[in-house]
Formats: structure tokens, C-alpha cells, sequence
């Protein structure tokens, strides 16, 4: 099927100009000259992105303020993402059956609720790992309603016209937003207290709540369909699967990733927090640097990728850098000045976002319309089921091995995942 025909009906496009005609731009900022839609979720999500780097500074930063324990931050990770993994199979309905900007909407409002509630409860005094674990729990449940209807609203909003420099555009400002956010966050905490980040990420989710109240695209099309009842529903909840299998390059790549996860996210929320605080006996201010190196390196990747409109052998573009990511993470347990830990993180996160914009960006080429919010939505619970078991396991495995023998470990797996994974000839040739 060519890319043309999986472009979004004439109604459902956004080419709205902000003086009503239809340009063909071209440069990193087109997008925002040629589309009010696109203006909205982008600047909205970056404030939100913003807000959540600060949050996820903030909430092990709050584990480690009680307890030194990477089992307990292990645990709290685990039951965030318990839910996702749980609801992302179906939630990708929801997203392909009613308006994706409501299903934002509702979950942004609820996350802000949420965020404040804790801070009331931090300064209150009444925070433990039990309220900790509520907390992640509904926040991850909301997260799981989000990202497919997210998904799918950038599908219909980045089209063929502006498509490239609108996911390198919006990866630079989200990785903009990771870079200033942790290193806000650990100042926050280091300052103030967590609550202050807790707040600070509420007023970015109130500013998002706001930016999607402009958003207007269209509800996705429905698909026709001769079954009926739950025949019909289970049908429907089958189309993202049946839509992945035409293309190797998407579900061999979704299958690889639900056991790269296993280590990647565990390095990443538990072994580089412990690595900073614990074992090198760092302040929360540096490893809010530490944390915003990672936007450093994915800015200049995902800049490198805007350069050009098309790239060939896309497959070694992106599984290059996964390899680049796993060694620069094994590289780590070398570094013990703040700047050399600084510029391997910056490594790391050049080489993961050299992947992601590879793999946004063929979703959204090779993935009908109607059924982008289901295939969205297996493509983040193949990245997450493993996820809740994975964290767990890194924070049991570093407190019997040891937290740098544990990195080593994970980073290994991770090269060992990728090289496999290109050697399949169907994702190899992938261009």
C-alpha cells in the first residue's frame, strides 16, 4: 500500500494556514507556519513533556529521601507502568472510536488532580510508599488512555506535507523540555522540597489542558464491518494486530523492544538515579544535569535527522543507534566527573532518539488512518508489558550483584537484543 493512499481523508487533515490558504513550506518551523493544529498539540505537549521531566525527577528523588532502597523505586516504577500494560490492549479502541482530543482532554484534567493532591499530601506530611503507589498507579492508568489517542491525533495532524519536520520538531522541543526539566526538578528538590516539582509539573498539565482546548480535528472514521456484538469488538480490537503484520519491519521491531525494555527502562529510572546519589554520592542537583544530558544529545540527533527529507537504509540509522545507546550505557560505570557522566548520557540519548524518529515516522507512513490508535497502542504495550517485571528485577538485581555489575548486565542485553534483531533479513532491508 503506498504511503498516499494511508494519508487521512481531505476531511480529516488539518491545512489550515494562519491566513486561511494552503502553503507547501519547507524548513524545521513549517509545520508551525502552515497549521494551527499542529501549533496547538505541539506547543501543549512540549509544556507537558516539560512537566513530567520535572516529575520524574522528582518522584525517585522523594523514594530516596526515605529510603536509600532501589527495590522500593523498583516497585513504585513497576505498578506505573502494571496498568499500562494491562489497559494498552484495549484503550487503543477508545482512541480509533471516539474523539482523541476528549480522551486528552479527560486524562489531562484527571493527572492534574492528581499531581496536586500529592503535593497537598507531601506538605501534609502524609507521604509513603503506599500514597506513592496509588499515585503512579491511576497516573499510569491515564497515561495508558493518552498515548494511543495522542498517537493518533499526531497521525492526523503531521501530514505527508509537513511530516518530517514536524517529528523532528516536536522531538527537539520535547527533548528541549527533558533538558531544562531535570535539572529544574533536582534544583526544586534540592532548594525547596519534592512538592514545589509536584506543583511546577501541575501548572505544565494545566497549561496543556488549556493548549488542547484550540485542537480541533475530527473524530477517526469508522471502519465498516459485517461482524456484530462482541464478534465485532474483538474483531475491531484484532485490526492494530492485522494492520503490524503487513509490515516485518513493525512487529519484528515491537517484539525486539518488549525485551529490550527489560533493561533499558530499569538503567534509566533506577541504576543512573543510584549511580549518581548513592554510588558516586552526588547532589540531586547533578543528577539533574545528568537527567537533562539526555536532551542534549537528542536534540542534536533528532536536528541531524531534520536535515534531510528522506534517508536511505533506515533500518541501520535505527538499530545503529540502539547499539550506540547500549554501549555509551555500559561506558557509564566508568565516568566519575560530572561532566563525563554528562557526556556519555548525551551519547546514550542521541543514539535512542536517532531510533525513535526512524520509527515515528515509518508508523506513520505505513499505518492506515483508521486503525492508527490500536496499532499505536500494541506498539507501547510491546514496549511496556515487560516493563513492570523488568523494573523489579533491575532493583533486585542490583541489591544482590550490585548496581555496577547490574548495568553492565543490562547494557549487554541490550546489544545482544539489538544485533539479533538485525539480523533478520525483513528488518535489515527496511528503507
Amino acid at each position: 500500500m503506498s504511503i498516499e493512499s494511508l494519508n487521512p481523508a481531505p476531511s480529516a487533515r488539518d491545512e489550515t494556514t494562519l491566513d486561511g490558504a494552503t502553503r507547501h513550506t519547507s524548513g524545521l518551523l513549517s509545520p508551525v507556519r502552515q497549521s494551527r493544529n499542529f501549533t496547538a498539540l505541539w506547543l501543549g505537549q512540549t509544556l507537558s513533556q516539560f512537566g513530567d521531566s520535572v516529575l520524574w525527577v522528582t518522584l525517585p528523588l522523594t523514594v530516596f529521601h526515605t529510603s536509600s532502597s532501589t527495590m522500593k523505586l523498583g516497585i513504585i516504577m513497576g505498578l506505573f507502568m502494571l496498568p499500562q500494560v494491562a489497559l494498552l490492549p484495549f484503550t487503543g479502541i477508545l482512541a480509533d472510536r471516539i474523539s482523541r482530543r476528549r480522551a486528552m482532554l479527560a486524562t489531562d484534567v484527571i493527572r492534574f488532580l492528581l499531581v496536586i493532591a500529592l503535593a497537598l499530601l507531601y506538605v501534609a506530611r502524609m507521604t509513603d510508599t503506599r500514597i506513592l503507589g496509588v499515585f503512579v498507579l491511576v497516573y499510569g492508568a491515564m497515561e495508558a488512555v493518552f498515548n494511543p489517542a495522542y498517537s493518533g491525533a499526531r497521525q492526523q495532524v503531521f501530514t505527508a506535507e509537513i511530516r518530517s519536520a514536524a517529528i523532528s520538531l516536536t522531538q527537539i522541543s520535547i527533548q528541549s523540555a527533558r533538558l531544562l526539566g531535570p535539572a529544574l526538578g533536582g534544583a526544586l528538590v534540592g532548594i525547596a522540597t519534592p512538592a514545589a516539582g509536584f506543583l511546577l509539573d501541575a501548572l505544565m498539565l494545566f497549561a496543556s489542558i488549556v493548549s488542547l482546548l484550540f485542537l480541533r480535528i475530527p473524530p477517526p472514521r469508522k471502519e465498516a464491518s459485517s461482524h456484530q456484538g462482541m464478534r465485532g469488538y474483538f474483531h475491531e480490537l484484532l485490526g492494530g494486530y492485522h494492520e503490524l503484520r503487513k509490515h516485518p519491519w513493525l512487529w519484528i521491531t515491537i517484539v525486539a523492544f518488549a525485551f529490550l525494555s527489560i533493561a533499558s527502562a530499569g538503567l534509566a529510572t533506577i541504576l543512573v538515579p543510584w549511580l549518581v546519589k548513592v554510588h558516586l554520592h552526588l547532589s540531586d542537583f547533578t543528577y539533574g544535569l545528568v537527567s537533562s544530558a539526555s536532551g542534549v544529545g537528542a536534540i542534536a540527533a533528532a536536528f541531524v535527522y531534520s536535515r534531510r527529507r528522506q534517508w536511505r537504509r533506515r533500518a541501520y540509522l535505527a538499530y545503529g543507534g540502539l547499539a550506540a545507546n547500549a554501549l555509551a550505557l555500559f561506558g557509564l560505570t566508568f565516568a566519575h566527573a560530572t561532566w563525563v557522566l554528562v557526556a556519555v548520557m548525551a551519547v546514550a540519548s542521541a543514539g535512542s532518539m536517532m531510533f525513535g524518529v526512524v520509527w515515528e515516522g515509518s508508523m506513520q507512513e505505513l499505518v492506515a488512518p483508521e486503525a492508527y490508535g490500536r496499532a499505536a497502542s500494541l506498539d507501547y504495550f510491546g514496549s511496556w508489558v515487560l516493563l513492570p517485571v523488568g523494573n523489579v528485577l533491575i532493583g533486585w538485581l542490583a541489591s544482590r550483584v550490585g548496581g555496577i555489575h547490574t548495568v553492565w548486565a543490562a547494557s549487554l542485553f541490550m546489544l545482544i537484543i539489538t544485533v539479533i534483531t538485525m539480523s533478520v533479513p525483513a528488518v535489515r532491508r527496511f528503507n
